[in-house]
């Protein structure tokens, strides 16, 4: 209808007007963009704002007349900024991340609605712009106190737990049984730090309290962590508990589904597939579900077809490419980007205990070299325990190869944690003396700045730039050192826009003050 009515608003007899086409243009893009047909429906929108742009020339030029009937009609527009926030939902659909980002920060910051700031955090955290995120997940905590999603996406870009929970304390104070949350608060914290001991007591003592008492969301975070902890028995317990409190739950499934085919209950993985695909197709989980059943019973390439479908649906979803690493293993057992594929999906889903065994194997299977030694290194320092053993490894590697990046990273992470940056430095500085590398310069950068050489990290950010100007992480740190170098500039600009001042605050080094300061509240959260 919005078609046919669009043809005849180019006819010479103009029957509706101005205001009318544009809204017809924007009915007509949504339309569009509830068919999926979302590069059509970015056309219209973008017609749709070059209506509106000339529809408020003409306004400026036209002197009101005082028409009554015209003021409700131009109350009823759709907003610019409403219709800037479908174009981005067009672009998230077609992947196109940078077109969206573009869209929404041409929006003034202070005209930015909650669900505006939301969209451009989980952007922003995407694209690696963490400091940004940081920013906008802020601001939408300060017009919504209560936005759980904006609190989850600050924990998990390294935000202390003091610091949200401070943004949240007077609603907690001024709603009636709302002290829950703080606690809430400090669980996720621990989730999102990697310490699951404290995490899962946390949840434990919520999910005891009557309020939360059989809450399935809490009882799937608490199957994860059982599992992220290698307690795969209590895990599959706390799966079985939610999904009996809510048959219909998807979240959590799929990793439900490798636990039960790995103990060889293939039957009941069979049947949570298709149950799985009975409420939603349309999510990661069935397809992962199915494709953990398919690779158990050796139906090596359906499991592909399956993980490759899951991907497509969620391309977050970490026990997908678990199936096709797995496959890529048995097919190439020598290859060791398969495995080093594989032990990155275990890590980003914090199974340090399933990486450890799968790194030992590499090491047993393919010998002791450069990038055997530095892999069995890498797992090695996610836990404290074996900081020593990964020094060790890495020093044999960089031995082996004293040019091999992988490795020096590594040396360089292991050193800045236990802040012997003059050392840092020297190793960075051989590395480099023969190759460059935009990784290597940037931390190179990091290092200088920690000892106050300020003019050569300037230099060595500068470089990294020059061999990708696309790393954020180069920038950001370019950008930190402008700022501290010009604390009046950088006054001025929060006075012109209140947001973008806000940022300051997204430091995610932390401070020693925030953690104080979290010990302190430790009877404020209810952790006696």
């Amino acid at each position: 209808l919005s078609d046919l009515s669009l043809s005849v608003c180019v006819s010479p007899r103009e029957l509706f007007s101005p205001s009318q086409k544009y809204q017809l243009l924007v009915y007509h893009a949504d339309s569009l963009f509830h068919d999926k047909e979302y590069r059509n429906a970015v056309s219209k929108y973008t017609m749709a704002l070059q209506q509106k742009k000339a529809l408020s020339k003409t306004s400026k030029v036209r002197p009101s007349t005082g028409n009554a009937t015209s003021t409700p009609q131009s109350q009823c527009l759709p907003s610019e900024i409403e219709v800037k926030y479908k174009m981005a939902e067009c672009y998230t659909m077609l992947k196109q991340d940078k077109d969206a980002i573009a869209i929404l920060d041409g929006i003034p910051s202070r005209q930015r609605t909650p669900k505006i700031n939301m969209m451009l955090a989980n952007l922003y955290k995407k694209a690696g712009q963490e400091r940004s995120s940081v920013t906008s997940y802020k601001e939408v905590l300060r017009q919504c106190p209560l936005a759980l999603d904006a609190i989850l996406g600050l924990l998990s870009l390294s935000v202390k737990g003091a610091e949200v929970a401070s943004m949240t304390i007077n609603i907690i104070q001024s709603i009636p049984n709302l002290d829950w949350l703080s606690v809430w608060i400090k669980a996720y914290a621990f989730v999102h730090t990697g310490d699951n001991t404290r995490a899962i007591n946390t949840i434990c003592s919520l999910e005891k309290k009557s309020l939360l008492r059989d809450n399935v969301d809490l009882l799937g975070s608490l199957a994860d962590l059982y599992f992220r902890a290698g307690d795969n028995k209590n895990s599959i317990l706390k799966f079985e508990q939610a999904q009996m409190l809510d048959p219909y739950l998807i979240k959590g499934m799929d990793v439900y589904g490798y636990l039960l085919a790995r103990e060889g209950r293939l039957e009941d993985v069979e049947n949570l597939g298709c149950r799985l695909f009975n409420i939603s197709d349309q999510h990661a989980e069935p397809w992962v579900v199915s494709g953990c059943h398919s690779f158990y019973s050796k139906r090596y390439s359906r499991a592909l077809y399956l993980g490759a479908k899951a991907i497509q649906l969620n391309s977050n979803s970490i026990q997908a490419p678990i199936i096709h690493f797995r496959e890529a293993i048995r097919l190439a057992p020598c290859r060791l980007d398969c495995y080093e594929g594989l032990i990155e999906c275990y890590l980003a889903s914090n199974s340090i205990r399933e990486a450890m065994v799968m790194a030992n194997n590499v090491y047993k299977t393919l010998g002791a070299n450069a990038q055997t030694l530095t892999l069995l290194a890498t797992v090695c320092l996610e836990d404290p325990v074996t900081h020593e053993k990964a020094k060790t490894l890495l020093d044999k590697a960089l031995m082996q190869r004293p040019d091999y990046i992988k490795a020096v990273v590594k040396k360089a992470e292991l050193l800045s944690r236990e802040q012997k940056y003059d050392d840092g430095i020297d190793l960075l500085r051989s590395a480099l003396a023969n190759q460059s590398d935009c990784v290597l310069h940037r931390i190179l950068g990091d290092f200088l700045v920690a000892v106050n050489e300020y003019q050569e990290a300037m230099d060595q950010y500068s470089i990294a730039l020059s061999l990708d100007p696309n790393d954020q992480k180069s920038l950001e740190g370019m950008q930190k050192m402008e700022k501290e170098e010009s604390p009046t500039d950088a006054t001025q600009e929060e006075d012109v826009d209140d947001m973008e001042g806000s940022g300051e605050e997204g430091d995610l080094e932390g401070s020693d003050s925030e953690a104080a300061q979290w010990a302190d509240q430790e009877q404020w959260f209810g952790m006696q």
